[in-house]
């Protein structure tokens, strides 16, 4: 187990904070609702998301079961990736970012899988229930995404002279998301930023090969 320690102990906690967070949105609030948090700027708004990350859609119930397939295969692809950088003792900040990943992707799968199962159906006038008389509003891998996370930082209209905008108003930064979103998003920037730094050893052997190549 060693190496495994830090990695696995992440994604439990942000399963556990991305699964609670969720649970509690969907028993305490119905579709659309909100409250706020940091005034206009941080809200807790309720909305369910059919499709994938950040809001966003993927068309009709064919569509929705090839997405929760598709994220099955690729969370199952990054899980083998882990246990296979860990093994191989990667840099431990690449490893843990790849966690993060992990864990954000699995949040999702959750929802997905098995919220359709266990939830009522939230509306805009009524709350979910846990484990309902009726049975639940979905089938397994037919379940929504519980987004909650909104950041309203910046509104205004675009002045006249923007060419196709002008006159429209806008919204930074507009897509509601939630922890499981959050973490994905983190992982992949913090690789992006220190990807020198995660590789530097290859970076080594690349510049070794370069120096002999030109010394020929």
């Amino acid at each position: 187990m060693k190496g495994y320690t830090r990695p696995i102990s992440l994604i439990v906690i942000i399963l556990l904070i991305d699964q609670i967070s969720k649970f509690w949105v969907k028993l305490n609030m119905t579709i659309g609702q909100d409250f706020k948090v940091l005034g206009n700027k941080f809200l807790i708004h309720f909305i369910e998301n059919p499709g994938m990350a950040y809001g966003m859609e993927f068309g009709g119930e064919y569509g929705k079961l090839f997405l929760s397939v598709f994220r099955i295969l690729a969370v199952s692809g990054i899980g083998y990736g882990l246990h296979y950088m860990i093994k191989n003792k990667y840099n431990r900040g690449f490893i843990l970012n790849v966690a993060l990943i992990f864990a954000g992707a699995l949040g999702n799968i959750l929802d997905s899988a098995f919220y359709g199962l266990i939830f009522s159906e939230s509306t805009f006038y009524e709350k979910a229930s846990l484990f309902p008389a009726e049975g639940g509003y979905g089938s397994f891998l037919h379940g929504n995404v519980v987004d909650m996370l909104y950041f309203p930082l910046i509104s205004g209209t675009f002045p006249s002279w923007v060419p196709v905008w002008g006159g429209e108003e806008f919204l930074f930064f507009r897509p509601i998301f939630n922890i499981a979103d959050s973490a994905i998003s983190v992982g992949v920037v913090l690789i992006l930023l220190f990807q020198k730094r995660y590789f530097k050893e290859e970076h080594k052997e690349e510049d070794s090969v370069h120096s002999e190549i030109l010394e020929d």
